[in-house]
């Protein structure tokens, strides 16, 4: 972590140093309900939070070089492990006109379809900010791109691993065990110090856009196990394998409101192989009825041949997505996605919904629902069976 260290306060006294800097940001009050009682007596109920998240923005050199900062923290009034601290960017960029180069801290997006994001994993998740997968912590990297006539090509070296955050034990939407963060095991000799590698070649030919990738490294996606000291108090423990991921995107857009779309991996780890796979549609009816509404229709299936072992993470490995997106195109933005994901081996349903809607030039109401329907034991959201719950965000934009 030496390299990532000098990496940031390199960049931060580069900041502090400059003026005519862009400075803008949001600030956000959220209200966790949850109608149901906790499954253990020391966990919370509904609750509230407060979020910060300002962005640093200077450009020079006619706006080939660019430094960006974007910290983040929680606070959280019950649980300790939600409240947190987070880099999510710090990086300086230099923009030519066949290649661009960033080196800091920074966040990448990899992915088409709607109910997850397989090829994605750049940056670990942070899993208290929300069980989805959506939001991410800042990763360390010096990532090359190389942009032609032939697509764009990056190079990625990532010096450092992030660890997946975890529910504390008072915290909502947690395991019924307890996960031993502080003693995570790794098959990479030099542990969080290991160097990860990614490549990722995109292009698109008409109307196709598509995308091959490579990761080698920690997996974002940690295992766990029962050590034989901790069998009496189920304390696990999250275990990190050196992976090879390669990984596949496409993307076709009809000229007739089609959106068809597929993500795939090949992961190998100790010595075992599987395959990951989620594919679908959007169709779009454009300006409903002529009063500016569009209204979507999703579909995606997904499928995982991962065996559940050792207490591996496998939630979707035949699964069937259905949902609808509202964009009603007013002048308050408003928006609504909501959908089911089905378990077509034991009928059990994860349903969510998701809307916004500004109110005035500077504040946005945010709304989430989860929800949980017939989770039988051997299911993986067996634990937060009773988690059912509405997020309402209130943001102010600065």
């Amino acid at each position: 972590m030496r390299f990532i260290n000098q990496q940031i306060i390199i960049i931060t006294f580069m900041i502090a140093g400059l003026s005519g800097i862009d400075f803008s940001g949001n600030a956000v009050l959220q209200y966790q309900y949850f109608p149901d009682s906790p499954l253990l007596e020391i966990q919370s109920g509904s609750s509230y939070s407060l979020s910060l998240k300002p962005e640093f923005y200077h450009e020079w050199n006619d706006g080939y070089q660019n430094l960006f900062f974007v910290p983040f923290y929680r606070y959280d009034e019950v649980d300790v492990e939600r409240t947190h601290f987070d880099i999510r960017e710090l990086y300086w960029s230099y923009i030519a006109n066949t290649w661009e180069i960033k080196t800091g801290i920074a966040q990448i997006f990899w992915g088409v379809t709607e109910s997850q994001h397989l090829v994605d994993i750049i940056n670990q998740t942070d899993f208290v900010e929300g069980i989805d997968g959506e939001k991410k912590l800042g990763q360390p990297m010096l990532d090359l791109t190389l942009i032609n006539d032939w697509g764009v090509l990056d190079l990625i070296l990532l010096p450092g691993f992030r660890e997946r955050t975890f529910a504390g034990k008072e915290g909502r939407l947690r395991f019924p065990f307890i996960i031993d963060v502080d003693h995570p095991i790794y098959q990479a000799d030099d542990g969080d110090e290991n160097i990860d590698f990614a490549a990722r070649y995109s292009h698109y030919i008409q109307n196709v856009d598509f995308a091959f990738s490579y990761f080698y490294g920690n997996s974002r996606e940690p295992r766990y196990t029962l050590l034989p000291e901790n069998q009496v108090e189920m304390i696990i423990t999250p275990v990190y394998d050196l992976i090879n991921q390669f990984g596949f995107e496409l993307q076709y857009t009809s000229e007739n409101g089609w959106l068809w779309k597929v993500e795939s991996i090949v992961r190998e780890n100790r010595g075992n192989q599987f395959f990951s796979f989620t594919g679908g549609y959007e169709y779009t009816f454009s300006n409903v009825n002529g009063k500016g509404l569009d209204i979507g229709i999703l579909t995606e299936y997904l499928y995982d041949d991962r065996d559940l072992e050792d207490f591996a993470p496998n939630p979707f490995d035949n699964h069937l997505f259905a949902g609808m997106r509202l964009a009603f195109n007013d002048v308050q933005s408003t928006d609504l996605l909501a959908g089911a994901m089905i378990n077509n081996d034991n009928s059990s349903v994860f349903y969510t919904v998701e809307g916004s809607r500004r109110l005035g030039e500077s504040i946005k109401l945010i709304l989430e629902i989860r929800a949980f329907s017939n989770i039988p034991e051997d299911d993986f959201f067996y634990g937060f069976r009773n988690d059912n719950h509405a997020k309402l965000d209130l943001e102010w934009y600065f």
